[in-house]
């Protein structure tokens, strides 16, 4: 579908009344462009609108599209066909605008061209593509089918920035296979995952069209910046469409050594504080006329880095805290300063409340008498999905592809799966190595998105297979 082809729009008020069409050269918001769609024999069909029957449905501020070839019939396949090497490659190459670098903090956060990629390789085979667009951050729901059960595929299409791309042994946006390792800026977090999902999918309604129950994907561009207008707020919208999906397996690479070592079936909670602690500044000649912040927080900060705060249980390990940032003084070397700022973050467990550790930590705060102030930021509650039915077709699926059984996992950082879980989905983490993410020169095993994709496909016809 080429950026001019003709689109059939509905238009609906917000009462549901109005049912406006017309048939005109229309973009769908500066997106779904420069798809190549080929039937089976692979002629291409590339920019003949009037091949195409696409009907637009806006409403409420998210527009589905939908689309089937009226002139070949029958399956088709998009090119480069549903191999999992070249759709890796294609989202590699996708690159944000520079104002993404500056404006989100993560690249892609407005939009880089992922999603509609990927729609235009759904669409034909029967998703429904809804774009979710919330302040500057584009999200996108493509769904197939409308009966139970509903597995969705979720991921990011955002990549942290490469900073100076000097710095790189290859472009950070070009993939590049070498010495039998893909290289390129989410290789592994995580645009491998999304070709592999996308992929499999495919592979998938190839070999069983008549598959029962329904498949989604929720991408977000907001997953490594503020994650304010992402997976949080496509849950809140999927909750009120009554969209509950029974199952979500979210690509983040969580394998460590090898691809299929491990996955993760929770996470730990996030607790961030900015910690303010009073002194008074004077003269560093005259230190009985002034009270040095630094002085009186250092033992304070020991008790808090050496404090332990819980133990590890069979699914979680023990709270940890960690101090980030600690910021004091005035440049000069002869004044004492008359604050001291510390940052600090915990990686919490079930075992510690929100408000206990709070409490902990204000009772170390008032023992050394410190004049101090907290500023709190959740990031995240725990999770854990048990083991049940996803995780089973997961672990058999990881086992069926590579032979090893994964080991279940809740360590690490935050994810996506924080928000899922509140609709009372079962969700798991699956994904690459990564042991090179956030890095420069990230890279994974260049085969390892084929031997992923299958991962994907087996797990989606274990879940989806009738009882």
């Amino acid at each position: 579908v080429g950026m001019d082809a003709c689109f059939k729009v509905a238009v609906s008020g917000e009462d549901g009344t109005s049912d406006q069409r017309f048939l005109g050269q229309q973009r769908f918001d500066g997106c779904w462009q420069g798809a190549r769609i080929a039937d089976t024999s692979g002629a291409a069909i590339a920019h003949q609108a009037e091949s195409q029957s696409i009907q637009c449905i806006l409403k409420s501020g998210a527009g589905q599209i939908v689309c089937d070839n009226s002139r070949t019939g029958g399956q088709r396949s998009l090119d480069p066909g549903s191999n999992p090497q070249s759709a890796c490659h294609s989202l590699l190459c996708q690159k944000a605008g520079s104002q993404q670098y500056a404006g989100v903090g993560s690249v892609g956060a407005g939009g880089d061209g992922c999603q509609e990629l990927i729609a235009n390789r759904l669409i034909p085979f029967g998703f429904v593509a809804t774009p979710l667009h919330f302040g500057e951050v584009r999200n996108l729901w493509l769904r197939r089918g409308d009966s139970a059960p509903l597995v969705v595929l979720a991921g990011h299409t955002d990549v942290v920035p490469p900073g100076p791309e000097a710095h790189w042994e290859t472009p950070p946006f070009e993939p590049i296979e070498r010495d039998g390792f893909l290289f390129g800026r989410g290789a592994a977090d995580m645009k491998s995952s999304l070709a592999a999902f996308v992929t499999a999918i495919e592979n998938l309604l190839t070999e069983q069209p008549g598959l029962p129950g329904s498949i989604a994907l929720l991408l977000t561009s907001d997953e490594e910046g503020p994650a304010i207008d992402g997976t949080a707020r496509v849950v809140e919208w999927l909750r009120n469409t009554g969209q509950i999906p029974d199952y979500c397996i979210v690509g983040e690479p969580t394998s460590v050594a090898q691809l299929g070592d491990t996955l993760k079936h929770g996470r730990r909670g996030s607790l961030s504080g900015v910690l303010t602690i009073k002194g008074k500044q004077g003269h560093v000649a005259y230190p009985q006329l002034a009270r040095n912040p630094i002085h009186l927080a250092a033992p304070a900060l020991a008790e808090l880095a050496s404090t332990v705060w819980d133990q590890e249980t069979a699914d979680f390990p023990a709270t940890t805290f960690q101090f980030s940032n600690l910021n004091s003084g005035t440049g000069a070397g002869n004044v004492i300063p008359g604050e001291l700022t510390a940052w600090f973050n915990f990686r919490f467990s079930p075992e510690s409340r929100v408000d206990q550790l709070q409490q902990r930590v204000n009772a170390i705060l008032e023992h050394h008498q410190l004049d101090a102030h907290i500023h709190w930021t959740l990031g995240a509650e725990p999770f854990l999905t048990a083991e049940g039915t996803l995780v089973a077709a997961a672990r058999q699926a990881v086992q069926h592809v590579t032979g090893l059984t994964p080991e279940l996992s809740t360590s690490g950082g935050t994810s996506d799966g924080r928000f899922l879980i509140k609709l009372g989905t079962q969700v798991i983490e699956f994904g690459p190595c990564n042991a090179t993410i956030h890095q420069r020169n990230e890279h994974i095993p260049a085969g390892d998105p084929a031997r992923l994709s299958a991962i994907y496909q087996q797990m989606l016809s274990l879940l989806l297979r009738p009882a």
